[in-house]
């Protein structure tokens, strides 16, 4: 309580002086929306991006075939319909005619094929590689129709290519190998300057297949401090602001001229083990590790409480009471005795990674869990690191334990796949193996039962508690704070910021 106490004053103190140095306040900008956040992009290869901060500025230049709407629907992006085959092996998709991409060149079947090679190239090191090895082979008859042939029924594929991972690039950027280096997407802004960690100015793509853009581009300001994002948008130097720190977003409401949206989110908060790395080896450890965290005061004490105790699943359609599943009541006499039955009384020491400002509730969760995991010995050095060296070093599982905001998916099989089976592109950060969640995630994704799958998933998400190689935290809530003249966002529950697209204000 202390130190939730400590830390809001903090924060206090600095939102007092941003707003000290503030300037006069000024009308809002008529059509260019002026943003801002605190954590800038690390790339601009959309396959091949992690950071939250790269996908909510990309998803405003790129598109996927399929998009999720604010109800998690699948709905058109490039593609206008779908269709799988009655054996679900091929699935169809015909394009809109009128997408194009920003320099002018209209959207193709090549471009979807060449796009989905490159994902598929283990070389790329595509980020979403393992959600379609199961695409054969794919047709282009005609130039707004794609076949994806596939090797066996896959259920999720459709989920999975609503991600920004699997965005469309144009063949020729591919062939040019500029894909990283320029961004030439088919979305609703254009990317008309980039100066890494200051700004980004976008402007309206005005042959948007999708419709007309609310506004004439976004001016995004990076400052890292959100804190001052909070006074700038009370002096109404800025009239859109991405949050993600809650001792920030809940000030927003005390505050006349500004609105607050607070949308839960499916991206969970975890202590990620290695369970290659001794002892967490051990599942007795792991278990221990498991049973000594209380989530909730972790939730309370980083988070303000703003969100919910969360299993593996965070998908309303699958998810299960978290009290149902192992060690979710903090149990310290157990924890120690599975210390004890490991031969490990005495404790161990151990590193704990975690990002700046990604979450930045981050370092504050590794406090809790430092202080809860010293009740059984275990002894934990945290090591901050600035978000591009910690992704870089999370990707390579370099690390004993991470503290990680990881994205989720309307499917449990998307959601997990790349880390749980055997053939997914994140084992290293994983660097788990077990047959029984291998088998059961290929269940799940043949099975086109609804309540089957339910089933499958609820064994999943119960033998991976209890075989703990993770420690799921919370779900917490996006936040976006706008100045009450700026009109029509849309929040989804995957933390888009797509919703940009039909903004205006007034």
């Amino acid at each position: 309580m202390k130190r939730h106490f400590a830390r809001k004053l903090i924060s206090c103190v600095a939102v007092a002086a941003a707003l000290g140095m503030a300037a006069v306040s000024t009308e809002a900008h008529a059509a260019t929306l002026r943003m801002a956040w605190s954590q800038d992009a690390t790339g601009l290869d959309p396959h091949k991006q992690t950071a939250f901060s790269s996908i909510r500025l990309l998803e405003l230049i790129y598109e996927p075939l399929v998009r999720l709407d604010s109800n998690l629907q699948i709905v058109p992006a490039i593609a206008e319909s779908w269709q799988f085959s009655s054996d679900g092996k091929e699935l169809t998709f015909k394009l809109n005619p009128n997408s194009k991409f920003q320099n002018g060149a209209a959207v193709t079947s090549a471009d979807v094929k060449a796009s989905f090679q490159r994902i598929l190239d283990q070389a790329t090191g595509a980020a979403a590689r393992a959600n379609f090895l199961s695409i054969a082979s794919i047709d282009t008859p005609d130039a707004t129709t794609v076949i994806f042939h596939l090797s066996q029924p896959d259920v999720p594929i459709l989920t999975s290519m609503t991600s920004l991972n699997a965005a469309v690039v144009p063949a020729s950027e591919i062939a040019a190998g500029s894909v990283g280096t320029k961004a030439i997407g088919s979305g609703p802004f254009k990317l008309e300057n980039w100066v890494p960690n200051s700004k980004e100015v976008l402007s309206a793509n005005k042959a948007w297949a999708g419709g007309t853009v609310g506004v004439d581009g976004i001016d995004i300001s990076v400052l890292p401090d959100e804190t001052a994002i909070l006074a700038s948008l009370r002096t109404g130097q800025i009239d859109f602001a991405l949050l993600n720190d809650p001792l920030v977003a809940t000030l927003v409401p005390k505050e006349p001229k500004l609105q607050l949206t607070r949308t839960p989110v499916l991206s969970y908060n975890v202590l990620q083990l290695t369970p290659s790395h001794k002892p967490m080896d051990q599942l007795a450890v792991r278990q221990a590790i498991s049973c000594a965290i209380d989530r909730k005061d972790v939730l309370d004490t980083a988070a303000l409480g703003e969100g919910k105790v969360t299993g593996p699943l965070t998908m309303p359609l699958y998810a299960t009471d978290p009290s149902q599943l192992f060690c979710y009541k903090r149990d310290v006499e157990k924890a120690k005795k599975l210390m004890a039955d490991a031969g490990l009384a005495n404790g161990f020491s151990a590193t704990v990674i975690a990002a700046t400002g990604e979450p930045p509730t981050a370092t504050a969760e590794a406090q809790v869990i430092q202080s809860q995991l010293a009740e059984i010995g275990i002894k934990l050095d945290i090591k901050v690191m600035e978000l591009n060296v910690y992704v870089d070093a999370w990707l390579k599982g370099n690390f004993d334990m991470a503290v990680a905001l990881n994205g989720g998916s309307a499917d449990p099989y998307s959601m997990y796949n790349r880390y749980w089976t055997k053939t997914g592109n994140l084992q290293k950060v994983a660097n788990y193996i077990d047959d029984t969640l291998d088998s059961l995630m290929q269940k799940g994704r043949i099975e086109t039962d609804p309540a089957k799958r339910k089933v499958i998933f609820g064994d999943f998400e119960k033998h991976i508690a209890e075989v703990s190689p993770w420690i799921w935290l919370y779900t917490s809530n996006g936040y976006t704070a706008e100045q009450k003249n700026v009109q029509g966002f849309v929040p989804t529950p995957t933390g888009s910021l797509f919703g940009l697209s039909k903004v205006s204000i007034k």
